[in-house]
């Protein structure tokens, strides 16, 4: 499927926390979410990245948005990567790619000449009526909280917010 572009309605998730517990992305309606889909728990760039937005959450929070990370190990691996780190946000596993696919972050990738499929570090913000408000494609760890952060702020200006 392809990515969906600002002013889309975010595609539906239903994925399982590290405690077996469901979410549904149509549950927050009317909050902000910060979806963030990343490869892998526990390797560099991942930590760096789910670091960030650990640090940036207090300011997340207090401007009504929510964190979601999303990659494709299952619920030990999300349990293990939230307690090493203090993550305090939400880590969906996404074991079928069911949700990258419906965000088109699920892609081929060339390693080392090895062709194989895996999850693009990719970001979505997602306004109150559910619609996507921010798109960004090819993410960066380093920094990237602080871009959202700022985004953020952005948008909930232009919605009086």
């Amino acid at each position: 499927m392809t990515m969906p572009q600002v002013g889309d309605a975010a595609p539906e998730l239903e994925l399982r926390d590290e405690n077996g517990a469901t979410h549904h992305l149509s549950d927050r309606r009317g909050e902000w979410t910060v979806l963030y889909f990343y490869p892998k728990d526990d390797t560099p760039g991942c930590t760096v990245e789910a670091c960030e937005f650990r640090d940036a959450n207090e300011q997340l929070v207090g401007r009504g948005a929510e964190v979601w990370g999303v990659s494709p190990q299952g619920a030990g691996s999300k349990r293990a990567f939230r307690e090493k780190f203090g993550l305090p946000f939400t880590l969906l596993a996404d074991e079928e790619h069911a949700a990258s696919e419906a965000y088109g972050a699920w892609v081929e990738k060339q390693n080392y000449g090895k062709t194989s499929w895996g999850t693009a570090r990719t970001t979505f913000l997602v306004d109150p009526d559910g619609r996507i408000a921010r798109v960004w494609p090819k993410v960066k760890p380093e920094g990237h909280a602080a871009d959202v952060l700022q985004a953020l702020d952005e948008a909930r200006a232009s919605q009086g917010a």
